[in-house]
């Protein structure tokens, strides 16, 4: 499984012990890169500034340092701080193998989310996706440092920062590799409206697919736009998905990318469960005493911000539900996590006394991998970004789908229409309509306490059990894996 225990390594590739690799891993534990000898391969991780990018970044660091070779993680202290922070599901020693290199954090404001806005897009975080275009000499400086001391360097970072590390292919001993946050439904449907080429999808599907009408601001759709001119500096891309899932759009964007490599590794999170009895955490311990199969759990990420109607009609219909549940109440992360207080959202009176039977509000941080893996978990409401959907798919969990902006109405139509492992919340053409606490009542009965919900339910329990064999030795994601550390250590 994919999880590495504490102090081991994963089984190393012939070719990767042939380069000597396996005992360059660096064991300082200041993580400074002046202190570190030379690399004969270095690996340098570089994320974008958003939680569910810096998590899947941070996942994929552990996974590559699990082979023996040195990872660095490399952003502004402020997001390399909030990734070890909030590193869910991952051992403190695998982190700490890890070495995290801080650059300077440019000034940005950090307003608070506007939680009255019709668009759930997160434009307050724009000025901080602002700041991290300063990052590209920084960034190169770095690599002119550790492509001195190394036989080769591979840059492996997020789409949104191909500007940043465009000056890798000024060094001749350095490679860069695109990582992709979401899944390959979605970037070959985004690929083919960039190209104005025709989708290859079902006729039925095509009239269900959900419009990219709404999905993000204008200042979003530039700053995207402005890294696609570097694209062609990577020699190919990995995919945090698995061919278990996405095996038709593995294959058509590996048509697309013809002279640029493909590596579908996913999932990247952790599957080992034996570690979540020992977790001390109020959620887990509220699970231990619940039945099987019984609890929703609703979280709606870290860039979703509800208004006071939204919570009300959330609240309402979750009681007139009478189903168990998990609630993970928090408003949208600011730009910096660390400055600004966070907004105390009100529920409606009495609403936490009648239900303390019955459902847990958390207003924290929660431990959602764990939660997702937890035998009394049954169903997940989900804004559907690429981690969640990820994490519900690998566990086995079934998805009440609510997208809100990006990637996440391809991934709830994938999940729903496609998977068929979900039902969805609201439809993406009613995005800006107030969904009603009998609406929000009937799809929570409907996937809880249902026929069609357990027939949903079981569909995913067969895909979580498939895409976690596929993270086995010899299993399609592994193989992936093992083929991307034997062609960056060649």
């Amino acid at each position: 499984m994919m999880q590495v225990q504490s102090g081991d390594q994963r089984e190393v590739p012939t070719e990767v012990l042939n380069s000597g690799l396996s005992s360059s891993m660096c064991s300082d534990e200041n993580h400074e890169f002046s202190d570190l000898k030379g690399d004969e391969v270095a690996i340098v991780v570089v994320p974008f500034p958003a939680q569910g990018h810096l998590n899947q970044l941070l996942q994929l660091s552990c996974l590559i340092s699990s082979y023996g070779l040195p990872v660095y993680y490399v952003g502004s202290a402020t997001h390399n701080r909030q990734a070890r922070i909030r590193a869910n599901a991952l051992n403190a020693s695998d982190i700490a193998k890890v070495h995290f290199h801080d650059l300077p954090t440019p000034e940005f404001s950090s307003p608070p989310p506007d939680f009255n806005s019709l668009s759930k897009f997160p434009a307050h975080l724009q000025s901080s996706w602002d700041a991290c275009m300063l990052l590209r000499e920084p960034i190169a400086s770095f690599l002119r440092d550790i492509s001195s001391t190394s036989r080769r360097v591979v840059v492996v970072h997020d789409s949104l920062m191909s500007y940043n590390v465009q000056d890798v292919s000024t060094f001749p001993n350095a490679e860069s590799y695109k990582f992709n946050c979401f899944s390959a439904f979605t970037a070959y449907c985004l690929i083919c409206l960039f190209l104005r080429i025709p989708g290859q999808h079902e006729e039925e599907l095509l009239k269900k697919l959900p419009s990219f009408e709404g999905i993000m601001t204008d200042e979003a759709r530039d700053f995207s736009a402005a890294q696609l001119p570097y694209y062609n500096v990577r020699s190919g891309d990995i995919h945090n998905t698995s061919k278990v899932i996405e095996g038709k759009y593995l294959d058509l964007l590996a048509e697309i990318y013809q002279n640029k490599k493909q590596w579908a590794i996913g999932p990247i999170i952790p599957t080992n469960r034996d570690h979540i009895s020992n977790r001390n955490n109020m959620c887990l311990e509220w699970l231990n005493k619940q039945l099987p199969k019984s609890v929703l759990y609703i979280s709606f990420g870290t860039t979703t911000t509800f208004s006071d109607g939204e919570i009300k009609e959330l609240a309402m219909g979750l009681e007139q539900s009478k189903q168990k549940f998990i609630w993970v109440l928090r408003d949208a992360d600011r730009g910096d996590i660390f400055t600004g207080g966070a907004r105390r959202v009100e529920l409606p009176e009495g609403f936490e006394e009648r239900v303390k039977e019955v459902g847990l509000v958390v207003r924290e941080w929660a431990p959602q991998p764990e939660i997702l893996a937890h035998s009394s978990t049954g169903g997940f409401m989900s804004h559907c970004g690429w981690n969640s959907c990820m994490e519900s798919i690998t566990m086995g969990v079934p998805i009440a789908a609510w997208p809100m902006h990006s990637d996440q109405p391809r991934n709830g139509f994938l999940m729903t229409e496609m998977l068929k492992v979900g039902l969805t919340v609201r439809e993406w053409e009613k995005r800006e309509e107030l969904v009603s606490a009998s609406t929000i009542e009937n799809v929570v009965r409907k996937l809880m306490a249902s026929e069609e919900g357990d027939a949903i339910r079981r569909r995913a329990e067969e895909m979580g059990e498939a895409v976690r064999r596929s993270i086995e030795k010899g299993g399609a994601s592994r193989m992936e894996l093992d083929s991307f550390i034997a062609h960056i250590t060649r």
